[in-house]
């Protein structure tokens, strides 16, 4: 009977389309073959739930593949887009939070079942009796699992990623004699970037995968191959339990194990989904990095080596630890599976796992316990929820660009426009940006409203809570009307509809801003608010342009000093013209004191210097108190061996006149003219103590600060001596850590008498005696000013300007000079990048003579020296790449201070 004879005969006996199709697929692929040998695999002693850790890891790879394979659809492994995409996936992608939670929550589910498979495994004995093939199978599928987990880490590319991945590639150049090029090979270069990126994405979603299909089918071919192994009182060579088949009891239990991994990872997913940080930004050396916690042990592991013998944590103990894991069926060789008759393997793997389980109990301890890393950590904690929780922002420009902000696209709400000239002349803007989108000093305010209601926003600007005093912030007492239109504009911060231009009131009764907290707390003069007056229309327009460009930070709400000297008498000999160009171009003291160039039309230029002329001097705002006024500013200035601001009838010093332009004496910055009582102030008591000087001609405030306060660069040095008593001290200061190596610290090439003296200085550092600079995203800002004198400096003819520029910098290069400045590269090359410092060469001379591609391929992936120093990732994009190319190249080809 042929197959048409079988088909007619079939169907005239009732028999159902789909039984017919699959007979005729079977007669074609022998599926009934294929199910006998998949489910009627014997099983001595039968089913038990032991057995059912294999089928969910390989229940959770299958989700995992299948969750990735959607999360990849909207993933760009870009340095600049890599962020963006994952936050939208997080938030605008319909259930993308909830499958990356899964994904998220995968990933640890097949870590804890795998340690519970190998649990069972090892316990049962089940890889004795010719398996040991098998065994080693396993082992291999083990490490490609946590290599999983290690790749896929940093693809978010956050704050916690991106730290955790370079302490991950760090450790990886630990290793003897290869370690360099390991580092260089795993991140595509010397630093962390878009190389770094492509190069985990393909091994987290091509090459890895790819090794645990290929491994999985060798891993069930050798398990076929040998069988069940049973219980453990079972022979692992000839069973003698009578067997029984997977189908259907294993597979029932298996298909139940797997609906309870399926049910917990949804109720993780759902009810708490995965966060997500800040973009990466390399530049911030606070951040504390910590990784998964099934790498925690291995990290706390670390911390009780330095040195040289950082090798035995790094490869030593882990090769053998691994050596001994592949090897363990050559080790244990008898039959005897039960684990009491196996007590020297079952010990030693106990203490393996001990000792894993106590290193990571450990490092959560000693987080909890040390109060400055606690707080660093619930801090980036907080601010991965505020990130988390604000609304989705488009990838439009780079960190640190500074292309035009987006119009509002619809009619501008007065409201809005109101609350922004209130958000600055609140002096809001000083912490938060200009903005409102944070600052290294205070976070984004994006997305407040959605986190507060309207009344608890207006309980906490009248009445901060403790983490917001703590952080300087002031309350703010305004009408009602004032206080609508902030809440107006800060619920539209982070949208088109924030970019309106502002309007607000009386701008010289705005009360001290958040920046001024902390001097005013520490009692540095604060000269009383003028009384309201009418201003033109052009000077309104510029107090508007003051505020917003937070100058009352440094300058004072109505100009009349701060951390910063008193605008009127600085400006009182100058004209139009050497204002202008001041403004526009400040000088090298200037910009030593965290001046930027003004960035504006010509219009809001000569709306700013209507303003500026309307300022009286603080001698005539301080009258009704001018004791302790002056009092004040004697203190400041006898702390920071500098002069006070001016005081009422003190007489101009000798001034100089350079290109023009009429400057004061030297001995203040930016120009400030000098009293005799300020003088004498500069008495022989507060000269520097040697080992001040040693601090200073070291270049060690370049990164710790003036004052050893810390900056984003290292950390404070304020109490470093009860750290480390006696001895310690000096020879760390001879014999940095990694860490601090890494960090770009160098060893301290000092004499025995003058390491002493730095160590005497280093001990006399108190929370009191700190004082925290106006601009601390540059460390070196006015170190040069920090050094007080016995005597006042003679006056000088000249000026020591930085190196001239030998033509005007066209349009290009000024964008390029704005993101020089705003990515703080000042700090360690020196002023416009001309003088250097001793942190970093100039780049006048040096880095301006090189092509453009060649700037550009070491910009994107630093020399290893470049890294060494501790050059931060310039992660631009081309348009901002092109602008600050051209700046450097615009250079002059020679530099005084070369």
């Amino acid at each position: 009977m042929d197959e048409k004879e079988k088909l007619a005969s079939a169907t005239s006996s009732g028999e159902s389309l789909s039984k017919r199709l699959y007979r005729w697929l079977d007669r074609r692929a022998e599926v009934n073959k294929l199910m006998e040998e998949s489910l009627d695999e014997p099983i001595p002693g039968g089913a038990r739930f032991a057995y059912v850790f294999g089928s969910g890891l390989l229940f959770i790879f299958i989700s995992q593949i299948i969750t990735g394979i959607c999360l990849a659809i909207y993933y760009v492994p870009s340095a600049e887009t890599a962020h963006t995409s994952v936050a939208y996936i997080t938030k605008k992608v319909a259930a993308g939070d909830f499958l990356r939670s899964l994904h998220y929550y995968g990933s640890s589910a097949m870590i804890i079942v795998l340690l519970l498979h190998f649990l069972q495994t090892f316990l049962y004995g089940s890889f004795k009796g010719r398996r040991e093939l098998l065994w080693m199978s396993g082992a291999t599928l083990s490490l490609l699992v946590l290599g999983m987990g290690f790749t896929g880490y940093l693809l978010p590319w956050d704050q916690r990623a991106y730290f955790a991945t370079a302490v991950g590639t760090n450790i990886v150049g630990e290793v003897p004699l290869i370690g360099g090029w390991l580092t260089k090979l795993m991140r595509g270069g010397d630093t962390i970037g878009t190389l770094t990126l492509s190069r985990f994405y393909v091994a987290h979603v091509f090459l890895i995968p790819a090794c645990i299909f290929a491994f999985i089918s060798i891993h069930i071919y050798l398990f076929r191959k040998a069988g069940a192994a049973g219980p453990m009182h079972e022979n692992p060579v000839h069973p003698t339990l009578p067997p029984e088949g997977f189908y259907p009891r294993q597979v029932l239990m298996d298909m139940a194990f797997a609906l309870l991994l399926m049910v917990g990872l949804g109720f993780l997913a759902y009810f708490h989904p995965i966060g997500l940080g800040p973009i990466a930004n390399p530049a911030n050396t606070h951040y504390l990095p910590r990784p998964e916690w099934y790498y925690l042990p291995f990290f706390e592991w670390l911390k009780l080596w330095e040195g040289p013998k950082a090798v035995i944590a790094v490869v030593v103990t882990p090769a053998l630890l691994a050596a001994l894991f592949f090897l363990l069926p050559f080790l244990d060789r008898s039959l005897e599976r039960r684990p009491w008759r196996r007590p020297i393997p079952v010990l030693a793997v106990g203490i393996v796992l001990v000792g894993i389980f106590f290193l990571g109990i450990r490092s959560r301890i000693d987080d909890e316990d040390d109060p400055t890393v606690a707080a660093q950590l619930a801090r980036q904690a907080e601010q991965e929820r505020a990130y988390t929780k604000a609304p989705f922002r488009p990838y439009i420009e780079s960190p640190g660009a500074t292309g035009p902000l987006a119009l509002p696209t619809g009619p501008v709400n007065p409201l809005v426009s109101q609350g922004r000239g209130v958000f600055q002349s609140e002096g809001c803007s000083g912490c938060h940006g200009d903005t409102g989108m944070g600052t290294m000093v205070a976070p984004s305010l994006e997305g407040i409203t959605t986190k507060f209601s309207g009344p608890q926003l207006t309980a906490l600007l009248h009445n901060p809570n403790a983490a917001m005093r703590a952080g300087h912030m002031p309350s703010f007492d305004i009408s009602n009307s004032d206080m609508s239109a902030l809440l107006a504009y800060l619920g539209v911060i982070g949208t088109a509809a924030a970019n309106v231009q502002p309007t607000s009131g009386e701008i010289a009764q705005a009360p001290v801003a958040a920046s001024q907290a902390a001097p005013a707390a520490a009692g540095l003069p604060q000269a009383a608010a003028p009384a309201p007056k009418q201003l033109s229309a052009q000077a309104a327009a510029g107090s508007q342009i003051f505020q917003q460009h937070a100058c009352s930070a440094c300058h004072g709400p109505a100009g009349q000093g701060a951390v910063a000297p008193a605008l009127a008498p600085l400006i009182a000999h100058l004209s139009g013209p050497q204002l202008t160009q001041l403004l526009q171009h400040p000088n090298a003291k200037m910009k030593a004191g965290g001046m930027p160039p003004f960035a504006g039309t010509a219009g809001q230029l000569d709306s700013l210097i209507a303003f500026l002329r309307t300022l009286k001097p603080p001698a005539q705002q301080a009258q009704q108190q001018p004791q302790p006024q002056q009092s004040a500013a004697m203190a400041f200035a006898s702390e920071n061996g500098g002069v006070p601001y001016p005081e009422e009838g003190s007489a101009p010093a000798p001034s100089a006149v350079t290109n023009g332009v009429r400057s004061a004496s030297p001995t203040l910055p930016g120009g400030a003219v000098s009293s005799s009582r300020a003088v004498a102030a500069a008495s022989p008591a507060s000269a520097p103590s040697p080992g001040r000087a040693l601090f200073l001609s070291q270049g060690c405030s370049a990164c710790h600060g003036p004052s050893a306060q810390g900056t984003r660069f290292a950390p404070s040095l304020i109490g470093i001596s009860k750290k480390f008593p006696g001895d310690k001290l000096p020879y760390l200061l001879r014999h940095p850590t990694r860490a601090m190596r890494g960090g770009g610290m160098p060893t301290v090439a000092l004499n025995d008498q003058q390491l002493k003296q730095l160590v005497a200085y280093l001990s006399t550092l108190t929370p009191a005696s700190a004082r925290a600079p106006a601009a601390q995203s540059s460390p070196a800002v006015g170190t040069a000013n920090m050094q007080p004198s016995a005597a006042p400096p003679a006056p000088s003819n000249t000026a020591a300007p930085a190196p001239a520029r030998p033509a005007p910098l066209s349009p290009l290069a000024k964008r390029g000079e704005r993101i020089f400045e705003s990515m703080n590269c000042e700090t360690c090359h020196g002023v416009g990048g001309l003088t250097g410092t001793v942190a970093a060469p100039p780049l006048a001379g040096t880095a301006s003579l090189l092509p453009a591609n060649v700037l550009e391929n070491l910009l994107r992936h630093h020399s290893k020296r470049m890294q060494e120093g501790g050059m931060p990732l310039t992660n631009l994009n081309p348009q901002d790449m092109k602008s600050l190319i051209a700046y450097i190249r615009s250079m002059p080809s020679s530099s005084t201070a070369k």
